[in-house]
């Protein structure tokens, strides 16, 4: 169901023009501007008429008497849901973008150097994390006489070695038995379900009290390879670019700015905001744009953040962001962070058939 926005074709013309003229100004906009700005054909009092309806219904406000208008969150809300709503142009943003690296964390690293080069506003982008919590097989093999070694696949495909000391060599009898009911009990459960009631169930079927300590090696695996796996790492590049704008230039404003991108903390919440959006459908192609109070950061609140999804082929999602003024470049951001999550697609596929 359509919001309902309380605007006709002529007002929604006007709002779009205001918006647009601010983005690119960062000047309150009059009423002149719009009648040079719009094909309309409106005398200078009847925008205004339109603008003072604008104004009472929440999309614009008047910063100082006699000024022109400003967008408010509301009316950046409705410039960017229009402008998502559009048929995007086949041809994306042209970037610069990403060279050939061995290492999952340098190429994200490179990618959040990119952003904000190309866009000159601040960037973060998050190592992927799994979405997919069960164990999927457990294989053990005999490495010598005093060492085993379980491979722990859980997730999306994220495998761990695990070496576990043995007071005696097992017959391969013995260890296929073992790989038998590890698979038979953990396979396909969700790592919250591995309770001590599991585990004991799991020791007295072993049938014999030496094989307690090899199980419990493999459950600790278990969970420290799920830890690991969700242990997330955030990369950022860019912060000083937010003090170019004067908006955010304000000293307490910027330190605040500048300090949530140094710890990181609050980082976390974006991604995993982003993260939820994504799950729940309310982004247009993995594209989630929170405006000023929409913002899941405390410090944020006075800009926009745009944030898409990338994916692993094994099926593990990380965050993009960018983070900027209220009234940043969303079509060249929208359109940047489009072609990036495409070349990362790409990348991990070729990574993928090579592995093959």
């Amino acid at each position: 169901m359509e919001k309902d926005t309380g605007l006709d074709e002529r007002k929604t013309i006007i709002l779009k023009a205001i918006v647009s003229n601010h983005l690119e100004t960062g000047e309150p906009v009059g009423s002149r501007t719009i009648s040079k700005y719009t094909d309309l054909n409106l005398s200078s009092a009847t925008i205004r008429n339109e603008m003072s309806d604008l104004e009472e219904l929440g999309y614009i406000v008047q910063p100082h008497t006699a000024a022109g208008r400003v967008p408010t969150d509301k009316g950046y809300r409705f410039y960017v849901d229009c402008m998502m709503a559009e048929k995007q142009d086949t041809d994306r943003e042209q970037v610069a973008l990403l060279e050939r690296v061995d290492k999952l964390e340098n190429l994200l690293m490179q990618v959040a150097k990119v952003l904000a080069y190309n866009t000159q506003y601040a960037t973060m982008v998050t190592t992927p994390q799994m979405v997919n919590r069960r164990v999927k097989f457990i294989q053990l093999s005999q490495v010598d006489e005093n060492e085993l070694v379980a491979v722990i696949v859980v997730g999306d495909n994220v495998a761990r070695n695990e070496l576990i000391r043995v007071d005696r060599a097992l017959s391969n009898e013995e260890v296929l038995k073992f790989n038998l009911l590890l698979n038979t009990f953990l396979q396909g459960i969700s790592v919250d379900e591995i309770n001590l009631e599991l585990m004991q169930t799991m020791k007295l079927q072993a049938g014999d009290g030496e094989y307690a300590d090899i199980l419990q090696s493999i459950f600790e695996g278990i969970i420290t390879a799920v830890h690991q796996a969700e242990k997330m790492q955030i990369y950022t590049s860019g912060a000083s670019n937010i003090l170019k704008y004067r908006e955010l230039g304000d000293r307490e404003q910027a330190t605040a700015l500048l300090e949530t991108f140094e710890d990181k903390q609050e980082l976390n919440q974006l991604a995993d905001e982003a993260m939820r959006s994504t799950r729940e459908g309310e982004g247009e192609n993995n594209i989630q744009i929170f405006i000023g109070d929409e913002a899941p950061v405390q410090n944020m609140k006075d800009c926009s953040i745009v944030t898409s999804t990338y994916k692993l082929p094994e099926g593990a999602k990380g965050t993009i962001g960018i983070i900027g003024p209220k009234r940043m470049d969303y079509k060249k951001v929208v359109s940047t962070l489009k072609t990036l999550t495409d070349e990362l697609d790409m990348i991990f596929r070729k990574d993928k058939r090579g592995d093959e």
